[in-house]
């Protein structure tokens, strides 16, 4: 029986990428490596000379998000699909219990919900870089991820909540900006993916200059020279060390493995693995009548923003699985209709919460893992309690009756926005990497993942990640020319 070559992106082998001295290797293929990936091919189109590497840990998976598959819908995806694909690393960190782990090509964004708001502004002010400079890499991210506000446009459901959510007082909730795009398809423009994940920026890149990528690819540390990035060891899976060589290298593998990488590889830096934030986490259900919507009622994506009364965010979806689901579905719609309320709330970043090397622990390729310190402050569950007494207001403003079994933190990790166990800042002794996501005092060495976020606010972390990742990209042009 002939194996199907699965070859609808093209890939090398680590052999054949061994013999290529790389201009630019990136470690990871989520929404950082991705985006950094893309912004590099753009500005190097038509720069044939310019040799451009990406290597992802795990196999090739989906060729899109899996809320984009045809057989599939929200709840499919996410009690079926997600269990299937991916790895509960929590068991092994106990007091990081919840986190979860994609390890495939486009990683958790084949499965991430896409709500995109931006930070909240007065965080972003105390952020290394001028909030005018990150508007306009904002914007940049923005557009690479068609984020929209229109993807509940029409619905009397959206229309009838949002109003009674601010006649509640709850002026904060707005419709929720998504990574969608809702451009159609016309004279020959396939517009086919519409939620949005890693796989179309490596699309995208595709067409614009090409890359070598090499997927079941496990990097287990950066090599320097004369105290410069001279390139990454990475395993095969027959446990084959192969040496890469690149004038720069661009980790993007996780929160939890790209610090695991830098220490691993011996890099000094006293702020590399800490201040691992998260977010404390509540998804609560509640149920509402139909008969106040009209018959076509159509589906609910609604956002309360977080302010700075108010240090969380909640997002409203519903009803029942068809927030999005296929059009061969029947939308049965039954009398009473459940909405959901996924909330997150900032937590305190501190730096005794961190990633850590165990080395009494390895992998199959005898490197040693990464072990979790963790634990939540006082004012961080005083937060849990404004999360939870946010989704009970703002269901009380709607009219949704709340299944109050449901009000319960979740285990740490379970958000899967782990941030900032790399982040950026101009103090090495409070931070990893400097205002451009360079290592500190590493030339050719840099963070493009959720770990270099300075700081976590009740946003998710993957717009801030994909802007920074295009700034950066944008910064190793200007070095390399």
């Amino acid at each position: 029986m002939v194996k199907y070559k699965n070859n609808w992106i093209p890939t090398k082998t680590l052999e054949e990428m061994s013999g290529t001295n790389y201009d630019v290797l990136i470690v990871g293929s989520g929404p950082g490596g991705g985006a950094t990936l893309q912004r590099l091919c753009e500005l190097w189109k038509g720069q044939g000379a310019k040799k451009i590497g990406i290597l992802e840990m795990g196999d090739k998976l989906f060729h899109s998000h899996s809320l984009n598959i045809p057989t599939q819908n929200v709840n499919t995806a996410r009690d079926q699909l997600l269990p299937d694909n991916s790895t509960v690393v929590g068991e092994r960190l106990p007091e990081f219990s919840g986190a979860r782990m994609v390890y495939a090509l486009g990683g958790r964004s084949l499965f991430w919900n896409a709500a995109t708001p931006r930070p909240i502004r007065e965080e972003l002010n105390k952020w290394p870089i001028h909030r005018q400079e990150l508007n306009v890499y904002y914007r940049m991210a923005e557009k690479l991820l068609h984020v929209t506000t229109d993807y509940a446009e029409g619905s009397s459901m959206q229309k009838i909540l949002l109003r009674k959510l601010h006649a509640g007082g709850i002026l904060e909730a707005n419709d929720m900006p998504v990574a969608f795009d809702m451009t159609p398809s016309r004279q020959g423009e396939v517009h086919s993916n519409p939620w949005f994940s890693s796989i179309n920026a490596l699309a995208a890149a595709l067409f614009d200059h090409p890359y070598d990528l090499a997927i079941n690819a496990n990097v287990s540390r950066v090599f320097l020279e004369n105290g410069k990035t001279a390139g990454v060891e990475v395993f095969s899976p027959d446990k084959t060390a192969h040496f890469i060589r690149a004038k720069n290298v661009v980790l993007s593998a996780s929160t939890l493995e790209t610090p695991r990488i830098l220490l691993n590889s011996g890099i000094q830096g006293p702020a590399i693995g800490r201040y691992l934030t998260g977010h404390v986490s509540i998804i609560a259900i509640g149920t509402i009548g139909r008969n106040q919507f009209s018959d076509k009622n159509g589906n609910l994506s609604i956002l309360k923003f977080e302010t700075k009364e108010s240090p969380y965010q909640i997002q409203i979806l519903g009803p029942d699985q068809y927030f999005s689901y296929q059009q061969f579905e029947d939308k049965e719609l039954k009398d009473t209709l459940i909405i959901a309320f996924a909330a997150f709330g900032r937590v305190e970043p501190r730096a005794e919460n961190r990633v850590y090397i165990d080395p009494d622990e390895k992998d199959e390729f005898g490197v040693p893992l990464q072990q979790v310190q963790y634990s939540l402050s006082d004012k961080d569950l005083q937060v849990a309690e404004q999360v939870k007494q946010g989704i009970i207001e703002s269901a009380a403003a709607m009219g949704v009756t709340l299944d109050t079994s449901t009000l319960t933190l979740r285990p740490p990790g379970s958000d899967m926005h782990e941030a900032s166990t790399c982040r950026m800042g101009d103090d090495p002794n409070t931070s990893a990497t400097n205002l451009h996501g360079q290592v500190h005092g590493v030339p050719g060495l840099f963070v493009a993942d959720n770990s270099v976020l300075p700081t976590l606010t009740a946003a998710g972390p993957v717009l801030s990640n994909v802007a920074l990742a295009i700034r950066l990209a944008d910064h190793i042009v200007r070095q390399s020319s």
